[in-house]
């Protein structure tokens, strides 16, 4: 589950680009509007030396904010830190907070998942008994055949051969069934494992970034920003913020697989009704396209793995092995770290 090197959220595809691109739009629109309304008192005004003097120092401020990098960027800052404050009183956009919330989600998850599984469980110890149940029948509709032959009674040996015939197709579907289900099974107790370290990294990374996080906006307030950007150097309160940001991100993304992973788990365990030996198609091609979707976020490479130990015969699932919490071995590296490296 290691993290590649992430790539900050242009300031366009965060909430408050939105913001901004709104405020932007605004701008554009009221200053056409005002400088159309204006126009005749402008032009009244450059044909007095008093009013041309004006005017050039004005576009004169104006080009050279436009042409200065350091200008530039200082006017850019601001407009965001305004755009940033502004999203923020009506959207969640503190990267501690969500993280935090994340945390709480997680925790709901694990136990829903932990449910899920031991429902799961529960059908297959049931498919596996049926299957049995099935191939007891099989073999004894096949002695009964076999008896009747040697007797001639035809009839019987037809009506046992069919139902023996039935059966046995029955438990070719079942096997195929129990192998989809094997791969479910498989997949939430690995992502069940993957979800605790996760919760645990990020709960750590929590408290110890809360901390920090406030002694870098406390030493670094938005005028040393500023000042720190006129002079080309690095803003550290808006990069700690992204690699903040950049964990939110990703925590989303594995926690949104987590919980279609589990969806899908539902509906496909509610359209099997092993009583009456029916299951819907639709739940097999859900699992089946998510095989084929590709690399799992929340499971990285393990994926393949678990697809591969699942249709291995060689390699038999234990159900009753006890769903275990990992344990950390010597020196546990937080999988978030490398967010925060330089």
């Amino acid at each position: 589950m290691e993290n590649t090197e992430f790539k900050p959220k242009s300031f366009w595809k965060r909430p408050e680009g939105i913001t901004g691109a709104i405020f932007m739009g605004g701008i554009l629109i009221g200053g056409g509007f005002l400088l159309f309304s204006v126009l005749p008192f402008l032009i009244g005004l450059v044909q007095t030396t008093l009013g041309l003097v004006t005017t050039l120092l004005i576009l004169g401020a104006v080009i050279y904010m436009a042409l200065d990098p350091k200008m530039r960027n200082l006017v850019w800052y601001m407009y965001k830190s305004v755009m940033r404050w502004v999203t923020g009183m009506f959207v969640k956009i503190d990267p501690i907070g969500i993280l935090k919330s994340y945390v709480e989600d997680l925790k709901a998850n694990l136990t829903k998942m932990s449910q899920q599984i031991n429902k799961l469980r529960g059908q297959m110890h049931k498919l596996k008994e049926l299957m049995l149940n099935n191939q007891k029948q099989i073999k004894t509709n096949l002695e009964i055949a076999s008896q009747a032959k040697r007797s001639n009674q035809q009839n019987v040996v037809i009506l046992k051969s069919r139902k023996a015939g039935r059966l046995q197709e029955s438990n070719m579907k079942y096997e195929d069934l129990y192998k989809k289900m094997e791969i479910m099974y498989r997949v939430l107790t690995k992502m069940f494992e993957n979800s605790q370290i996760m919760q645990e990294d990020i709960a750590d990374q929590v408290e110890v970034k809360e901390q920090e996080r406030k002694a870098i906006h406390a030493s670094n307030s938005a005028m040393r920003s500023a000042m720190s950007i006129i002079q080309g150097d690095k803003d550290k309160r808006a990069m700690f913020d992204q690699a903040l940001e950049a964990v939110a991100d990703d925590v989303s993304q594995k926690v949104g697989e987590m919980e279609r992973f589990m969806e899908l788990s539902d509906n496909f365990m509610k359209s099997i009704d092993l009583q009456n030996g029916v299951f819907e198609e639709e739940g097999l091609k859900m699992l089946e396209k998510w095989e084929v979707e590709g690399v799992s976020k929340l499971l990285g490479t393990e994926k393949e793995s678990i697809l591969s130990r699942a249709n291995n015969d060689a390699d038999v699932l234990d159900l009753n092995a006890p769903l275990t919490r990992p344990e950390k071995v010597g020196v546990h590296k937080n999988q978030y770290d490398n967010f925060f490296e330089d």
